[in-house]
């Protein structure tokens, strides 16, 4: 099956990965990292899960959890890694995100995480032959319009978005977050080393909030291990 168990990072967590497929990269530490987990919030969710790295390193500070994964492939190695961390507080979905009424009212979340396929999708796209890989990457299944949106409809008033993307599309996130009433609260950016240009923006986005953005600290990612994909 070419699975491979290996450590998450440092936070002390076993994580399931396939080398066929892909494996978790260092803009899903970063947002797990980026993320502020207040004591009122009580309930997160993260689409686009893949195999589940955001949720594992969150499971010790918010009570319930659930994750959503369309890729049946990458599911199966989600549901390995919460097993083998006998963490009981994520609940996994196998779906596709923009099918969330079948699981949940609206205005329910505190809390929603993505970290989303990174590049449009035309019919001029060349994509990998590898479908698994193909569909976590180019928005075959999903835009970032979509997922946007959807958040809306699931995070409570006041609840927060928190988004990783390329930063060469930041200019489309911000619009569509102003578009669906996101007000930004927050935003990094994170450079490979210090000379690099900047590769991924994070941003932290209130349902219904008024834009208050503050720019963090940039990241150097040299000080992670692995590359930004």
């Amino acid at each position: 099956m070419n699975n491979e168990i290996n450590d998450l990072y440092n936070y002390g967590y076993k994580i399931v990965q396939n080398k066929n497929y892909f494996k978790f990269s260092i803009d899903s530490i970063l947002l797990a990292d980026f993320v502020k987990v207040k004591p009122t919030d009580k309930n997160m969710l993260d689409l686009c899960t893949g195999n589940a790295p955001i949720p594992i390193i969150l499971s010790n500070k918010i009570k319930n959890i659930n994750a959503i994964e369309i890729q049946e492939e990458i599911f199966n190695l989600a549901k390995e890694s919460v097993e083998i961390n006998k963490i009981k507080n994520i609940k996994l979905i196998n779906d596709n995100v923009k099918n969330w009424p079948n699981y949940f009212p609206g205005n329910n979340f505190d809390i929603i995480t993505c970290n989303p396929p990174y590049f449009k999708y035309l019919n001029t796209s060349i994509i990998n032959e590898n479908m698994v890989k193909s569909i976590a990457r180019h928005e075959i299944k999903i835009t970032i319009e979509e997922i946007i949106k959807i958040s809306s409809k699931l995070l409570k008033n006041k609840g927060t978005l928190y988004l990783v993307h390329r930063s060469e599309r930041i200019i489309e996130v911000i619009n569509l977050l102003q578009k669906y009433n996101f007000g930004i609260k927050r935003m990094e950016f994170a450079y490979n080393d210090i000379n690099s240009n900047c590769s991924v923006i994070l941003i932290e986005a209130m349902k219904n909030g008024k834009n208050n953005c503050i720019i963090a600290k940039p990241i150097i990612t040299n000080n992670y291990r692995g590359d930004i994909v």
